[in-house]
């Protein structure tokens, strides 16, 4: 099928190029012309024929609303809207609407996998009517990891964007566990082989995970992280996910407490963001501050 892709930075471009290896059709547009196919919206959706599927991958809130709106007033009935960011699940309800009066179908998408997604695949969940999702399907099926596992059509309008928000809530709190347990293994004198302690972890443990596997590459390439600096940003995700908590009276105090941790490291240089950091830096090649940044 042919898909139109809006927004190729890490994500996006290794998604234009999974997406290509099926034997898909992507139209691709980025306001850097170095990557992008095409010179603006309007030449994307001329180069797509009816129905179109536009797939937008740009950051949330403002971004993602200027591109929906414009998409708004060159689709036509029939064409959909899908969101691949981070979007607030609030927001998709609303775009949804929005689109829906111009006959034009929306569906949410979040997704994980990061700067391993070429490779590995993208795990893929999905919100929105079935006739929507189902056309989309071939795209969905190109992304996701092979096997029988990696995509859900979570429910309605917004249920992808929750799902996902959730996940990134859980990732919080299990870099924030993997964080701790480094810090207190480099704090004692009787272990002597930190790296190799995570490195043994990494089978028959049930504490193993692709989260480890990154921690032990991150050890190996600067065994105790001395070159950065512990800091760590939150994205958007956490911050919803224990707001929802409170909404509906759900205890979250693991998650609630790593969202805490990071806001933590803006004030001191915590070792365990340091492994925060690396994590993300691993998974998702977020930028880092090195130690040489501290000054």
């Amino acid at each position: 099928m042919q898909l139109g892709l809006v927004g190729l930075g890490k994500m996006g471009g290794n998604m234009r190029e999974r997406i290509r290896r099926v034997g898909h059709t992507v139209v691709g547009y980025d306001r850097d012309p170095d990557l992008a196919d095409v010179g603006s919206l309007t030449e994307l959706v001329d180069k797509l024929d009816a129905p179109r599927v536009v797939w937008v991958m740009v950051p949330a809130g403002a971004a993602t609303q200027s591109v929906v709106d414009e998409l708004g007033g060159l689709l036509e009935p029939g064409d959909i809207v899908v969101d691949g960011g981070n979007s607030r699940w609030t927001d998709d309800e609303k775009h949804a609407e929005e689109l829906a009066a111009k006959g034009i179908g929306f569906v949410d998408a979040g997704v994980s996998g990061g700067v391993w997604g070429l490779k590995n695949g993208y795990a893929l969940m999905v919100g929105g009517q079935a006739e929507h999702v189902e056309k989309v399907q071939p795209v969905f099926d190109a992304l996701k990891p092979a096997g029988d596992f990696g995509f859900v059509h979570a429910g309605a309008v917004g249920a992808g964007h929750f799902a996902k928000m959730v996940h990134n809530g859980i990732e919080y709190a299990m870099m924030q566990a993997y964080a701790e347990g480094w810090e207190l293994l480099e704090k004692v004198h009787s272990v002597t082989d930190v790296r190799e302690v995570f490195r043994s972890w990494q089978e028959g443990t049930v504490i193993r995970s692709w989260l480890l596997d990154l921690a032990v590459n991150a050890l190996d390439e600067d065994e105790h992280l001395d070159k950065l600096k512990g800091y760590a940003e939150d994205s958007g995700e956490g911050r919803w996910t224990v707001e929802a908590a409170i909404d509906n009276a759900v205890p979250l105090p693991a998650i609630t407490a790593s969202l805490f941790a990071r806001f933590a490291s803006r004030q001191d240089d915590s070792p365990q963001m340091k492994m925060i950091a690396a994590l993300r830096n691993q998974f998702g090649g977020h930028a880092v501050t090195t130690a040489a940044d501290k000054a």
